[in-house]
């Protein structure tokens, strides 16, 4: 860069008429906080007129958390705007102090402030907050429907991170990931409980419709992946195609679900690990039984667990992919032993009955088993990190699935063959199996493949919920300093260790007995949604659906979410009438049929698309919603209680955030437009003027 002048314009800095090598390139940067200068950096990807230049200013922001570093060209500016540009190089103005930057005491330091927290307009004072408190209704009835793009999603978004996430990840990667985040210790626990009490032998059969039932999602989601690959997963889906208002709802109950799980899982952790050791899982905690049943036994183990987790998953996600890899092929290996040890046991007779609860029993006991699959929403949001989207995502997240329906239906089958129904014992099923047949050393085998399931779950959901959150943040719904992504790591590690203290927190404290079903509707909830957003991309779109079709989109949404509600409460009422089925099946199946026939397509995927669409996703509503239909009543209401609060949160900070981001968007959009304009016409001027020098030369 040969020179570059600076000039102090309406309270901003221009740097302009730039002379690079004999190519003309005009940059310009208005220092308005953070978002403008992410937005500049944003843009040098996008056009060559503009062109990061901070670094050349030797300046650097007292206080607050920033890492100072006069040689990082992602340097974090953060103020009120309306800087000013002396003749020493210092910016001041708008809040910011950058004089005797060298000399303060504070530059070293990382002290967080409320801005860093909450730098949107609204609660930069009292006044302000009181005074968007008041124009909560406006604002609510602009973003309740308020839809978001493709392109903001996958390239705004991702700049307010400051640095971008390392794409290291590959279709082998992924697999292994979604095999690791699902195939927990739940198969070594749901199996004996479906058994014994409710399918008998036909627990294969319960096993093949719950995977088939997960399968539908994660086709859902892999649409989604693909077109979306950013690190929002679901709550990204959402914004686009079902507006900020739900995504938020799901947001909620994403990050709550996996706390839970994160919590659920580390606490298991310390019962496999005291069991393995031949110690009762209670005497490895703490007890207090002053704090009342439920929280009466603390659980360091869990917390020391989670804690070395979040470290191997903050340091890098190329390594942590390599020690999931490793640990989930051994995991595999050691099942697949069980598998080969118990069919050696195996006696026929033991299938018969082979459904002893009949067809009901079998279908409760897939309601019961669905959560054995729950974890693969995960692998979603890792599309960010994904070297090929296109090629990979539906690689790893189908190919993970089929992994571990097959593996699941082998142990069922197993498990089946070796006891009669009636003698599997529900709280340890392979354990106790083994030893009727005389192989006691296979407890050790399952405890193991049982840790080893629990250690790489834990890995994957600490990996997701910090990447769920991250994206959350960009959008102003949670703190934007959580949304940062650490340069050198290139995993947002900020977001890491708030979920990992969640998650210890829970863990360190509660059993969990309460939160397990309450997990569970939140998971079947976000997986309807998504399904409902799928519809929604393949046959709406604003600028190519009419009216009419828009209405009767709606209208056949709504039967097909009542019908199968309806399914969903007759079934849990244990009404019998196959005539009222036929009745409520038959509105789903017209309802369905008539997005077929009668609303059109309004865009086809681009590079990987869900097929038999809208079958396939309504199938998947339908199938979700009947799960739910299997939780009692009492965790419904706490259900709806998480909702409240989440809701009082929306209408008191999180409306109010992202309506200030979404205005501060337009705003920079607007001026960008401007700019660009400007920028324009200079690059003509010193065309010209370079054209006429050249002309003047050659005459000479």
């Amino acid at each position: 860069m040969k020179a570059f002048t600076v000039d102090k314009i309406g309270g901003g800095a221009e740097v302009a008429s730039m002379l690079l090598y004999g190519e003309a390139v005009v940059a310009v940067v208005e220092l308005y906080g953070a978002s403008r200068l992410e937005t500049f950096k944003k843009q040098r990807k996008w056009t060559h007129l503009y062109v990061w230049v901070i670094k050349s200013f030797p300046v650097t922001v007292s206080g607050g958390c920033r890492n100072v570093n006069s040689d990082n060209n992602n340097t974090n500016h953060d103020g009120d705007g309306g800087g000013n540009v002396n003749n020493n190089n210092n910016l001041s103005g708008g809040g910011l102090d950058y004089s005797n930057v060298d000399n303060d005491p504070k530059i070293n330091s990382s002290v967080c402030l409320k801005s860093d927290f909450f730098p949107e307009e609204s609660f930069k004072s009292w006044s302000n907050y009181s005074k968007a408190l008041m124009e909560t209704k406006a604002r609510l009835k602009e973003r309740l429907l308020a839809r978001s793009s493709d392109d903001f999603e996958i390239n705004g978004m991702r700049a307010r991170s400051q640095n971008q996430m390392k794409r290291s990840l590959n279709w082998f990667d992924l697999i292994w990931f979604g095999v690791g985040a699902v195939m927990g210790a739940g198969v070594f626990v749901l199996t004996g409980e479906a058994a014994h009490d409710l399918a008998g032998p036909g627990v294969i059969i319960s096993y093949l419709i719950s995977g088939c039932a997960a399968l539908l999602s994660v086709i859902c989601y892999t649409e989604f992946v693909v077109e979306l690959p950013v690190a929002g997963g679901s709550f990204a889906y959402l914004r686009v195609e079902l507006g900020d208002f739900v995504a938020f709802i799901a947001a909620g109950n994403i990050l709550f679900e996996y706390v839970v799980a994160g919590a659920s899982v580390s606490r298991s952790w310390t019962s496999y690990f005291a069991t393995l050791c031949n110690y009762k899982p209670n005497e490895f905690r703490i007890n207090i039984p002053s704090m009342g049943e439920g929280f009466d036994y603390l659980d360091p183990m869990a917390v020391l667990v989670s804690v070395v987790i979040c470290i191997i998953a903050s340091f890098s996600v190329k390594g942590s992919s390599m020690f999931n890899s490793v640990a989930t092929i051994i995991h595999i290996a050691v099942l697949l032993f069980i598998i080969i040890a118990g069919a050696t046991k195996a006696n026929p007779a033991n299938f018969d009955p082979f459904a002893p609860f009949g067809s009901r029993g079998i279908l409760k006991a897939s309601s019961v088993i669905f959560f054995a699959y729950v974890g693969f929403d995960g692998v979603a949001t890792l599309g960010e990190e994904t070297k090929k989207p296109g090629r990979d995502i539906p690689i790893g997240l189908v190919g993970s699935m089929l992994i571990v329906i097959t593996t699941y239906s082998l142990l069922a089958m197993v498990l089946s063959l070796m006891q009669p129904y009636n003698q599997i014992d529900v709280d340890a099923p392979f354990t106790i199996a083994f030893e009727a047949v005389g192989m006691n050393w296979a407890k050790i085998l399952v405890g193991l493949g049982a840790l080893k399931g629990m250690t790489t779950v834990l890995l994957a959901t600490i990996i997701a919920e910090s990447r769920y959150f991250t994206h959350i943040a960009r959008t102003h719904m949670a703190p934007p300093i959580l949304a940062v992504v650490h340069k050198k790591l290139g995993t947002p590690v900020n977001a890491a260790i708030i979920m990992t203290a969640a998650n210890c927190l829970v863990a360190f404290f509660t059993s969990l007995d309460v939160l397990a079903s309450l997990l569970s509707i939140s998971t079947l909830f976000i997986f309807s949604l998504v399904a409902i957003g799928l519809l929604v991309r393949r046959y709406y779109s604003a600028s190519v659906t009419s009216d009419q079709d828009r209405n009767k989109l709606i209208m056949f949404l709504v039967l097909i979410v009542c019908s199968s509600l309806g399914i969903a409460l007759l079934w849990a009422w244990g009404v019998n009438s196959w005539l009222v089925y036929s009745i409520v099946v038959g509105i789903w199946f017209l309802s369905t049929l008539g997005i077929r026939l009668l609303v059109k397509q309004a865009r086809n995927p681009r590079l990987w698309g869900a097929p038999l669409v809208p079958w396939l996703p309504s199938c998947s509503i339908a199938l979700n919603l009947f799960m739910m239909g299997s939780i009692d009543g009492a965790s419904f209401l706490r259900f709806m209680g998480w909702t409240a609060v989440l809701l009082t949160y929306y209408f008191l900070v999180g409306l109010h955030a992202s309506y200030d981001a979404s205005k501060e968007t337009i705003k920079m959009e607007d001026d960008n437009e401007v700019e660009r304009e400007n920028a324009r016409d200079r690059m003509s001027t010193a065309s010209e003027a370079l054209e006429l020098n050249t002309i003047t030369t050659s005459r000479a």
